[in-house]
């Protein structure tokens, strides 16, 4: 993986130079203070992957994603914890807090080594194909495109970012064996959600990007689903 650092410390860049030195996989091209200069960096070269500071003068980390619009994978690094949602919401492969102990940066350079590997592999599984309500007609679903996923008794209905509501004659049980679990998560007994889309926790509700239906979060599931939450984007 082709990588550069973006930080305003130079302590900051020193660590996260060395560990990049420590894993094979990455390639570290170079390092900026500026993240102005390293944007235009990136526009102008492939970049598999970013290592970026949140606090940054002059242009953000947070706003930085905006303009990158997602070119390179972006994994942040910060001494707070309060834009981890923000940056999930712009998918980024891992949210690494400050002082980061190596282990968890290798974690996270791994995390975005297999999603390079998997975006160009041949070989990638990253749809399902379901039987719909109508005889003898299936369809093809990207993984990416699920926003969410809802029981009906005995069907589901599967709600995509384009705004098709597919029906289908599978069970809730079904379909969280078959997708991802890195991607998608139980809320409830009755819906399961894409953790791309996450857009706002408020109490038992998740709001979704660009929906304005509200998942409930129900108590069994609770737990589980802020570990999940935890390991993907706090620590």
């Amino acid at each position: 993986m082709n990588c550069i650092v973006v930080d305003d410390e130079q302590a900051a860049i020193g660590i996260i130079e060395s560990y990049l030195q420590k894993i094979p996989s990455a390639n570290h091209i170079r390092s900026f203070s500026d993240s102005v200069a390293a944007l235009d960096f990136v526009q102008e070269n492939d970049i598999d992957l970013i290592f970026l500071d949140i606090n940054m003068p002059t242009l953000t980390g947070l706003s930085f994603l905006e303009l990158l619009k997602g070119k390179s994978m972006v994994i942040l690094t910060t001494a707070y914890t309060e834009y981890a949602l923000e940056g999930f919401k712009h998918d980024v492969v891992d949210y690494l807090t400050k002082p980061i102990a190596f282990d968890r940066f290798l974690e996270a350079a791994q995390k975005a080594h297999r999603r390079l590997t998997n975006k160009y592999s041949s070989g990638v599984d990253d749809y399902i194909m379901v039987k719909t309500d109508r005889k003898g007609k299936y369809v093809r679903i990207k993984f990416e495109n699920i926003l969410y996923i809802e029981s009906l008794k005995n069907y589901v209905a599967i709600y995509t970012k384009q705004g098709d509501r597919i029906v289908s004659l599978l069970t809730m049980k079904e379909l969280e064996e078959r997708l991802p679990s890195e991607m998608f998560f139980r809320t409830h007994k009755s819906f399961i959600i894409s953790l791309d889309q996450i857009n706002h926790l408020d109490g038992g509700e998740i709001t979704l990007l660009d929906c304005e239906v509200r998942i409930p979060l129900g108590v069994t599931h609770r737990d589980r689903f802020f570990k999940v939450l935890e390991s993907k984007i706090m620590q």
